[in-house]
């Protein structure tokens, strides 16, 4: 997952509480730091992502393939 990739699949998922969560929720898969921060440390994006959904208790057939863009048409 990259970063890019993160971030869309945080916004789809979480829509208008996705910035906060990003930057004000302690994860604690983290050690208690942030998307933002665990980011900034250079934590693998899929990490994260996977630590914010056992956070909030995403579902897991939410989990797997979001942020990925649609294949452009040829």
């Amino acid at each position: 997952m990259r970063r890019s990739e993160f971030f869309r699949a945080v916004e789809d998922e979480f829509q208008a509480r996705a910035s906060s969560l990003v930057h004000d929720l302690g994860l604690g898969a983290l050690g208690g730091r942030t998307a933002t921060e665990a980011l900034d440390d250079g934590t693998p994006p899929r990490s994260i992502w996977l630590a914010l959904c056992t956070e909030m208790e995403v579902p897991p057939e939410r989990r797997h393939g979001v942020g990925r863009q649609e294949p452009r048409g040829r």
